[in-house]
C-alpha cells in the first residue's frame, strides 16, 4: 500500500547521501579556510575573538552535519524494517519491491 510512496523516497535518500557528504565536506572546508584567513588577518582583539568564535561554531556545525548524515546511513535499514513491519508491502534498500 505505502510501498509506491515510500520506495522513491528511500531511493532518493540513498542516492543523495554520498553527493551530500562531498558537498558538505567541500563547503565546510572552503568556509573554514575563509574564516581562518579572517582570524589570521584580524588585528583588533575583539575582531580576533569574533573570528575565533565563528570558526569554532563552523567546525562544530560541520562535524554535527557529518555525524547526522552518518547516523542516517546507519539507521536506514532499521527504518526500512519498521516501515515494512507497519505496511502491507515490503521495501528494499536497492529499490526492488517485494510481494505485497
Amino acid at each position: 500500500m505505502f510501498t509506491s510512496t515510500t520506495q522513491p523516497t528511500i531511493n532518493l535518500i540513498y542516492s543523495m547521501l554520498n553527493p551530500l557528504l562531498g558537498l558538505v565536506g567541500a563547503a565546510g572546508s572552503i568556509y573554514c579556510v575563509i574564516l581562518g584567513v579572517k582570524f589570521a588577518k584580524a588585528e583588533e582583539p575583539q575582531d580576533r575573538e569574533k573570528a575565533k568564535g565563528a570558526l569554532k561554531n563552523a567546525i562544530i556545525g560541520f562535524v554535527l552535519i557529518f555525524v547526522l548524515i552518518f547516523a542516517l546511513r546507519q539507521l536506514m535499514p532499521q527504518m526500512i524494517k519498521w516501515v515494512n513491519a507497519n505496511a502491507p508491502g515490503t521495501i528494499t534498500q536497492q529499490g526492488d519491491h517485494g510481494s505485497p
